[in-house]
């Protein structure tokens, strides 16, 4: 049964995902999929443990590449149910690294899900049940966001409420090239781009030295 499921992490092969971080991802969609008949923690569309997997799990997971696990913390911005930052969260534990990741949910109910993951799956991460746009002088090594606000809404946030950050990483779907470009316009900033595992349309930003223009 174990081993049929961790058959499905395959396109997370080249992130060497170890066994014991696939088990952690199933007891977090098994998580999910009960809370999720009880409070809207995903969609209805996508709560099958399948969907779970590679809609929200994989695609999560993908960011690791571009977290920096050097840093004393990450934060997840508008957290949800968890995407991406459970999933970080879980793989930073596995890989024995020290970093805690920040999540910023100001929903109770779903604030009080990720507590409940987090303490099941020991992982070390602080829950912020706050209006992540009235806290003011953060700081952060990575800074995450995926189907939180607008791109630009986003780059607004980082620039005015956090003093200090090594990257954001943003998740763009398939309107993701026009979004880009608009942006441009209004700010500057360095990025690179990486193709989603899970949908030919999407891809990963990883921006850094966010600037407004006059």
């Amino acid at each position: 049964m174990e081993d049929d499921s961790l058959k499905n992490y395959s396109k997370l092969d080249r992130l060497n995902v170890s066994r014991e971080t696939c088990l952690d991802f199933e007891k977090f969609i098994s998580m999910i999929a009960s809370k999720n008949k009880k409070i809207n923690i995903i969609s209805k569309k996508s709560s099958e443990n399948d969907d779970i997997r590679q809609r929200h799990i994989i695609d999560s997971a993908q960011a690791i590449d571009f977290v920096d696990l050097n840093e004393n913390t990450t934060c997840d911005l508008g957290s949800g149910g968890g995407m991406p930052g459970i999933v970080i969260a879980i793989m930073a534990k596995n890989l024995k690294k020290k970093i805690k990741i920040n999540l910023f949910e100001k929903s109770y109910h779903k604030s009080s899900f990720l507590k409940e993951v987090s303490k099941e799956l020991n992982l070390q991460t602080e829950i912020i049940q706050e209006d992540v746009f009235k806290i003011r002088d953060m700081n952060s090594g990575t800074i995450m966001a995926r189907a939180f606000k607008p791109m630009p809404i986003v780059l607004d946030l980082v620039y005015k409420n956090f003093n200090k950050y090594k990257n954001l990483i943003l998740f763009m779907g398939k309107s993701g090239k026009k979004i880009l470009s608009q942006t441009l316009k209004d700010w500057e900033f360095e990025y690179k781009e990486k193709r989603s595992l899970t949908n030919k349309d999407s891809f990963l930003l990883n921006i850094k030295n966010i600037k407004k223009k006059n």
